[in-house]
């Protein structure tokens, strides 16, 4: 009779179990699949959260274009180098980009996009340190690696671990 007890409980168990589940879902019945806001979205007004595209094209970011006092720094140090000919306009054009593009390919950089950050760093148009509180000995280029092995010799008969 034990036995013929504990089946029983457990059966009972079971069904109430699927009572309570079938109770449950007919009181919050399932949700209804709607279209999602995506797809009621217009095509043309959807942005791509990944790329960073929108249906018109790229976004532009960061700087579109040289500011003319910039530019005037840059045709004074083509005209310093002989690469560019006249007075410094403080105009971006046809002229000041074939010069720039004629020094870059001098030095042998790419010439297709101006300015190259090499070229306007030798040009001494490079990032400016006035910021740094001690310009003369931070380290604004890389570090070169120190050889400590061969500032003392060794000594063949010793163990270095020792």
């Amino acid at each position: 009779m034990k036995v013929a007890g504990s089946f029983s409980r457990k059966l009972l168990g079971g069904v109430l179990l699927m009572c309570a589940i079938a109770l449950a879902q007919t009181i919050a019945p399932a949700k209804k699949k709607t279209t999602s806001s995506r797809a009621a979205t217009p095509r043309s007004t959807r942005k791509s959260k990944k790329s960073g595209k929108t249906a018109r094209g790229w976004r532009h970011r960061g700087q579109q274009k040289i500011d003319a006092e910039r530019t005037r720094q840059i045709q004074e140090a083509l005209i310093r180098e002989h690469y560019f000919s006249g007075e410094p306009t403080g105009k971006w054009n046809d002229a000041t980009q074939n010069a720039l593009r004629r020094y870059q390919a001098a030095n042998g950089w790419q010439n297709k996009t101006v300015p190259d950050s090499r070229a306007l760093i030798k040009l001494g148009l490079g990032p400016s340190h006035d910021h740094l509180l001690n310009p003369e000995s931070a380290m604004t280029t890389a570090p070169q690696a120190v050889n400590t092995s061969a500032s003392r010799p060794a000594d063949p008969g010793k163990n270095p671990h020792q």
